[in-house]
């Protein structure tokens, strides 16, 4: 059965609804803000229910996140919320949302929306083993989802991959991914992790830092 994740700052709201969805027999996490569903897995969900107005960020900035993040990108989404004149409802839609259930709803409707979604949806590519980047075919992949990446990058990826729990200095990754460097600066290591992080989603954190060091990879 699918797994859903509620994003709601009403208690009561969340919790029944997640409560009818398991009995349903969906497997249902909740979080309490749009911050705090940010620190989750987000590829791990088949679907998601935001509501749009939660503290300082709303369920329309969380859409937006997950829409331009590659890993998500693809995930559906359905807004459940107050605001239920036209114009919200055609601007969460614009936003790459799939459906929009405006408050107060019954259990029963937000069912039939959530299955009637679930059924249009192509399924996401099986999640393989999470990331992976594979120097025969120049291919690299997060959960199975491929990620492009230019020359540098690609290969300042594998060689983490290759040697998870190593720390590699910027100078090793300097002499070993730049060898015909002419005026490369300690920096330039640095930019390529951080666009790394950004691309990898929910598994930049993998790259791990050491101040003053270097960088490495740890599952």
């Amino acid at each position: 059965m699918a797994r859903i994740l509620i994003v709601d700052d009403e208690d009561d709201l969340r919790a029944g609804l997640g409560t009818y969805l398991e009995l349903q027999g969906y497997d249902v996490d909740t979080a309490p803000s749009a911050e705090e569903a940010s620190l989750l897995n987000l590829t791990r969900y088949d679907l998601l229910l935001l509501d749009i107005m939660m503290g300082e960020m709303s369920g329309t900035d969380l859409a937006m996140n997950v829409r331009e993040n590659p890993l998500t990108a693809s995930v559906p989404i359905i807004f459940l919320t107050a605001k239920d004149n036209d114009d919200d409802m055609v601007a969460g839609l614009n936003l790459g949302a799939d459906d929009y259930i405006a408050k107060p709803y019954s259990l029963k409707n937000v069912l039939a929306r959530i299955e009637a979604v679930l059924r249009r949806v192509p399924p996401r590519p099986a999640a393989s083993d999470g990331v992976t980047c594979d120097r025969n075919t120049l291919t690299c992949t997060a959960d199975g989802v491929p990620l492009k990446l230019p020359r540098k990058e690609f290969e300042i990826l594998a060689m983490l991959l290759e040697n998870p729990g190593r720390i590699f200095t910027r100078e090793e990754l300097l002499a070993k991914i730049w060898p015909e460097r002419t005026v490369v600066s300690d920096r330039t290591v640095d930019v390529h992790i951080t666009r790394l992080r950004a691309k990898l989603g929910n598994y930049g954190k993998c790259i791990t830092s050491r101040s003053g060091y270097g960088y490495g990879w740890q599952d």
